[in-house]
């Protein structure tokens, strides 16, 4: 009986090959479009060059037959939007003693992609990446640069089914951080590892986490983390949003301004920006008895202060430091 039920579940309960059986699925985001179709490959061939001429006599484009490829989505992958999708079929795979999975669609993550990632964040003989665009800003902003690029990744491919080989990309970022903090505090890598290792709760558990934290000169306290998000498949993606600030290269400035907040006084009265030359000019002033906006600017390691017109009348009131 074992025997015959085994044989029993390799054969299609139905009729996977009615030669009257025809669906056409069509999917687009801008100018990058994705056609489903059930039936015979030379009729998919023909729904191409019908398209080729509708898009060339009609909307005056060209279709690209390098990137325009009929691909048999049970023996082979294709590529939509950095996502590989495929017709997933495994007669071992029971659910309630049906073979439910035969016939879905599967989304997943290209170890392509992965790996490219993973090469962003090495240099030269595969030792992790030292950025030196933000070894010199604080460690608050550090870990929020990490972490806010690994929640994108995290977040683009949450609907793919193996999500969890992201573990590997983490693993390249999570040494390029530590390198990274390592070359700025001239420490191990494994004593910053410890500096800043943390737990976070999630809904699957506890996970691991590396966080800093930032105090602003009116007492408010920031956290930035990397790490702790769990690489489960969400079906319906929604946005992973924990409070850090937007940290991309160049960007940080301007969400700053847009926010509109005296970063001495937290008032809205009409903000400016009050700047030095160089970080080394804060180092005149004494460390026990330095003004305010050198201490912030000092703990941020900025060269920039966003103030309000008051606060900044009163900097400039001030006597320069010799």
């Amino acid at each position: 009986m074992r025997s015959l039920r085994r044989t029993q579940h390799s054969i299609p309960s139905i009729d996977v090959n009615d030669p009257g059986y025809r669906r056409l699925r069509y999917i687009r985001y801008a100018d990058d479009h994705l056609l489903g179709f059930v039936g015979p490959k030379a009729e998919a061939e023909e729904i191409k060059e019908r398209l080729a001429v509708f898009l060339r006599d009609e909307l005056k484009l060209r279709l690209s037959t390098e990137k325009t490829l009929i691909t048999h989505a049970r023996t082979h992958k294709a590529r939509f939007l950095g996502y590989d999708i495929w017709t997933r079929h495994d007669d071992t795979w029971h659910t309630a003693g049906r073979r439910v999975l035969n016939g879905s669609i599967a989304l997943g993550v290209p170890p392509e992609v992965v790996n490219t990632r993973c090469r962003t964040y090495q240099r030269g003989q595969g030792k992790p990446l030292i950025r030196n665009d933000i070894i010199r800003t604080s460690d608050y902003n550090i870990v929020a640069t990490y972490g806010t690029e690994y929640r994108g990744y995290v977040q683009y491919f949450q609907m793919a089914g193996n999500i969890d080989w992201l573990n590997k990309l983490r693993q390249y970022m999570e040494r390029s951080l530590f390198s990274t903090l390592a070359a700025k505090h001239r420490r191990p890598p494994w004593t910053m590892r410890e500096r800043h290792k943390s737990t976070v709760e999630t809904p699957f558990g506890k996970r691991r986490c590396f966080e800093a934290v930032q105090r602003t000169p009116a007492g408010k306290v920031f956290t930035a983390r990397f790490g702790g998000v769990p690489l489960r498949r969400r079906k319906h993606a929604r946005p992973i949003i924990d409070g850090a600030w937007p940290t991309r290269k160049g960007r940080q400035l301007t969400a700053r301004l847009t926010a509109g907040i005296c970063e001495l006084c937290e008032s809205h009265d009409g903000i400016t920006v009050h700047h030095v030359t160089r970080l080394a000019d804060l180092d005149r002033y004494s460390t026990t008895a330095a003004p305010r906006w050198v201490e912030a600017m000092r703990s941020r390691r900025r060269k920039t202060l966003i103030v309000c017109d008051r606060c900044h009348a009163d900097i400039h009131q001030q006597p320069t430091a010799q």
